[in-house]
């Protein structure tokens, strides 16, 4: 399944400030007062964000799984 989306272009301005394009925000759920998390490649050239609730979840599923990956990485080395 293919759900990646080019929203448009935003500029950085001389604040460092990036408006985040409507259609970007409507489709995200991306709502006045949320946090984003910058996370990015200086070496790849990659910028991205990420909302607080998506981080909150990787964590989770990270330390709620850290046993089956610990015995992964046992068996593999």
């Amino acid at each position: 399944m293919h759900d990646k989306q080019l929203y448009g272009t935003a500029t950085v301005g001389t604040k460092g400030q990036v408006v985040i394009p409507v259609e970007a925000r409507e489709a995200l759920s991306i709502e006045p007062g949320d946090k984003l998390y910058v996370i990015g490649s200086p070496s790849k050239e990659f910028l991205g964000f990420l909302k607080e609730e998506q981080l909150r979840r990787m964590i989770s599923h990270l330390t709620d799984n850290i046993e089956s990956y610990r015995d992964f990485l046992n068996k593999t080395t």
